[in-house]
């Protein structure tokens, strides 16, 4: 793509590595350079927390707000009743109206690190698609709204026809789904005068779905803006470990985890992630991913402390790396660890390591524990561990223990009180 920016936005999409694609650059970017430009983002409420692979459509909200634009975070209340289908292989499970509601307050509490909701005149606004959904008479949707689409069409976008390749079911109920995110689209710029929906490269298909219907209904000029779909350069998901979903939120993952998974950054990631996931200068995130050897080290822990000080706090970020460097350096303990606590009957006849290394979050399963001790890639208390059928009772476990699984990943595991 050779389209020079004016706008600050635009240029900071590219030159970060945001933008994959956009249905008008040239008209966006001249949007954006006139004024307060309103944009959304469609979350929708399916746990009590977003994860990593989240992250980017955050940040982008967040140069949006700090290059001016005012961000719109659109929580799928409604939506997430039907399910989103895109490249899904099943129809997700459905969820109560309070499940839905706790989830969205879940989830509130991590755009509030990111965002401003403050009445500045590029305040963000937090909304629910509820809101317009929930009253909608089907008749008359039908009517005013479906007479827009073609299924022919609907038929043709990539989220639909790979489930169809693979002879996989569609519900009736998920292929409604892009008709309502089309729909949200009309509505906020109708009631609040949004010009451009950001989204995955996944969602291009129903982002051009609501511009298409915003222009049909309204006679509104509106913009769509898609992120790469991020895969790390070992060709695993952005937002999954080895241990499972690098949550967002405090409760379901602590601080020192979320740390440590960007410390364990691929040293081909590094400076990617420093663009897109941090706030430093782009000719600093480009100088410190180009640092081989053992200074690529420094450039990980400076993206662990940024991306972790910017969700939890400078004192997460700072403690973090004080307890990984006592592990790692001094072989300690660390005040800050992932730690397993145990009740005295879950240990009175004994608990395997192997259930030990599983609950602490070190493996997927006992099948991946045993492997990680047949490796030798696991350590009790820093020593090799061999054995995977050692038991370990209250006696064993009378003071701390910590569990390693490889150089970099290590829990404690204690009793209670």
């Amino acid at each position: 793509m050779t389209y020079h920016p004016k706008s600050e936005f635009m240029t900071v999409m590219m030159e970060r590595g945001f933008l994959a694609d956009c249905t008008d650059y040239q008209g966006l970017d001249e949007a954006m350079s006139k004024g307060v430009v309103p944009a959304y983002i469609g979350f929708d409420a399916t746990a009590s927390s977003l994860h990593v692979g989240s992250l980017i459509q955050i940040m982008m909200l967040r140069w949006l707000q700090k290059t001016g634009g005012k961000p719109i975070t659109l929580m799928g209340g409604g939506t997430t009743k039907v399910g989103d289908p895109s490249f899904r292989a099943d129809e997700r499970p459905l969820l109560s109206p309070e499940q839905i509601d706790a989830n969205i307050a879940g989830i509130r509490k991590v755009f509030a690190a990111y965002i401003d909701y403050s009445d500045a005149p590029n305040g963000a606004l937090m909304l629910n698609n509820a809101e317009w959904l929930d009253d909608l008479n089907y008749l008359d949707f039908l009517r005013d709204i479906g007479r827009h689409f073609s299924i022919n069409r609907m038929l043709s976008f990539d989220s639909v026809k790979s489930r169809l390749d693979r002879e996989q079911s569609l519900s009736f109920l998920e292929f409604n789904y892009m008709i309502l995110q089309a729909y949200d689209f009309l509505e906020l710029n109708r009631r609040y005068g949004c010009l451009l929906q950001m989204g995955g490269s996944d969602q291009w298909g129903n982002i051009v779905n609501g511009i298409d219907l915003t222009r049909r209904v309204l006679d509104h000029e509106i913009y769509g803006l898609t992120s790469p779909l991020l895969t790390t350069s070992d060709g695993r998901k952005m937002g999954k470990s080895a241990a499972g979903a690098v949550w967002l939120n405090a409760d379901l993952l602590s601080p020192y985890a979320f740390w440590q998974f960007w410390r364990n950054t691929t040293d081909a990631d590094t400076g990617r992630f420093l663009k897109l996931y941090t706030e430093l200068p782009v000719a600093e995130c480009d100088r410190l991913g180009a640092l081989e050897g053992s200074e690529i080290n420094a450039a990980k822990i400076i993206l662990a402390n940024e991306v972790t000080a910017m969700l939890h706090g400078a004192e997460a970020a700072a403690a973090a790396e004080a307890t990984a460097r006592e592990v790692f350096e001094k072989g300690g303990v660390g005040d800050d660890l992932p730690t397993l606590t145990l009740s005295a009957d879950e240990v009175a006849g004994g608990i395997s390591v192997v259930q030990l290394i599983v609950r602490a979050g070190l493996a997927a399963s006992g099948k991946e524990a045993k492997r990680l001790i047949a490796d030798n890639g696991a350590r009790l208390d820093d020593a090799p561990l061999t054995d995977a059928g050692l038991m370990l009772d209250a006696a064993a476990l009378a003071s701390p223990v910590k569990l390693s699984a490889g150089k970099k990943r290590h829990a404690l595991v204690q009793l209670a009180g």
